[in-house]
């Protein structure tokens, strides 16, 4: 994937952002070139078919996908998880065997929660002498309509198991009904699975990683802070776009040009230092991410520095978003400018593993040197009550 034909497909698709989003017509096309510019493969070594990027260099490219259309950053957050897991794999034939799937453009899409009054799993995996199927419903699906692979979570008897299915297999099915008031064409929406057959290659059993685990903390958390820092990059465009066109400032007569009022200067300059800071934030955490490291002391680090950029990039640009209708009247608000798209977006990316818990684990850390022992969610409890009218949270 040339840099040129990356830069040439965000300059095709950068104008219909707004009507995209506003007729929430699907990203379908727009994945689709993706895939075969070779982006699905951008970080699989060039020596198996890919382009060899540094997680920096991707990140970079993911904060730009995201500021020409933010959901469409989004929706690789699920791929980009599973070739970081992939490439820190010791299996290298079950490398090169995905790495084939991915040079040709193969998505990987994501399917963890499930909703449940409390947290648990009710996604199984069947054994059927040496047929493995798997069978559940998930929710906030990211990508996986999209997608020719999901990754998901089941139950194996009690034990939590990943395993990656087609959804291309009849089984198969996704649903575009998330129905958030931010991020609409991400396909966060329903998955349900129906006797899925499974490769058993593609079954994995969670282990003790500690290392492993910090980093995909962290790069859950990575991920989304880029697709953050790529809306505050398009909304500081689309704000100095809208000052330039004006001629009239409110509260003065006749042609006053809103681009010479300091006060609508120093608002833009904010919102300038605003994405500075939250590009070099993310692009810095993404260099120190960057190689998989089996020291759980180093991947801890590294998880704990990208909690602390979450504090700071989220208010910062949630705050700037807000405050950017000042450089405009009544039109600032309007529809057709849908400024107010970029707060709903980024509102709704931090609602999703909210920042208010990793404040939480900094303070803990610090503190008593501990992390919060979070737990993914396993088989239900034999002592837990089943609701009698079978309804889900």
């Amino acid at each position: 994937m040339s840099a040129d034909d990356f830069d040439s497909f965000l300059s095709s698709i950068r104008g219909g952002a707004v009507s995209r989003e506003t007729d929430r017509r699907l990203l379908f096309d727009e994945v689709a070139e993706l895939k075969h510019l070779g982006f699905a493969a951008a970080r699989v070594p060039v020596a198996s078919g890919g382009g060899g990027l540094t997680l920096e260099q991707l990140f970079a490219r993911l904060i730009t996908l995201s500021a020409a259309d933010s959901s469409l950053g989004h929706v690789w957050r699920g791929h980009i998880l599973f070739v970081e897991a992939l490439l820190a794999s010791p299996d290298t034939a079950y490398r090169e065997h995905w790495f084939a799937r991915l040079s040709v453009g193969d998505l990987v899409g994501n399917a963890q929660s499930e909703r449940h009054a409390t947290a648990h799993l009710e996604t199984v995996l069947d054994r059927d002498g040496e047929l493995l199927t798997v069978t559940g419903t998930k929710y906030y699906t990211t990508g996986s309509i999209y997608a020719d692979w999901i990754y998901l979570s089941a139950l194996d008897g009690t034990d939590r198991v990943a395993v990656t299915v087609s959804a291309h297999d009849p089984g198969t099915r996704s649903v575009d009904d998330w129905d958030g008031f931010g991020q609409p064409l991400t396909g966060s929406g329903t998955t349900t699975f129906d006797r899925v057959p499974v490769d058993p290659r593609d079954l994995v059993v969670h282990s003790g990683d500690a290392a492993g685990w910090h980093r995909t903390g962290a790069l859950q958390q990575l991920i989304l802070l880029g697709v953050v820092a790529g809306i505050a990059q398009r909304a500081l465009e689309d704000t100095v776009d809208y000052v330039r066109s004006r001629r009239r400032t409110v509260g003065h007569a006749g042609e006053h040009l809103p681009r010479e009022d300091p006060l609508v200067q120093s608002i833009v300059g904010q919102l300038s230092s605003v994405v500075h800071t939250a590009r070099a934030l993310v692009l810095a955490s993404a260099r120190t991410l960057d190689e998989p490291t089996s020291d759980p002391d180093a991947s801890r680090s590294a998880l704990l520095e990208v909690f602390r950029v979450q504090q700071v990039v989220l208010p910062l640009v949630l705050d700037a978003l807000s405050r950017l209708f000042e450089v405009g009247g009544a039109s600032a608000v309007g529809r057709s400018t849908a400024l107010d798209r970029h707060w709903r977006n980024v509102r709704t990316i931090a609602s999703h593993n909210p920042a208010v818990q990793r404040s939480a684990a900094l303070g803990q850390f610090e503190l008593n040197g501990t992390l919060p022992e979070w737990q993914a969610p396993g088989a239900r409890p034999e002592t837990e009550p089943v609701p009698a009218d079978g309804e889900q949270a």
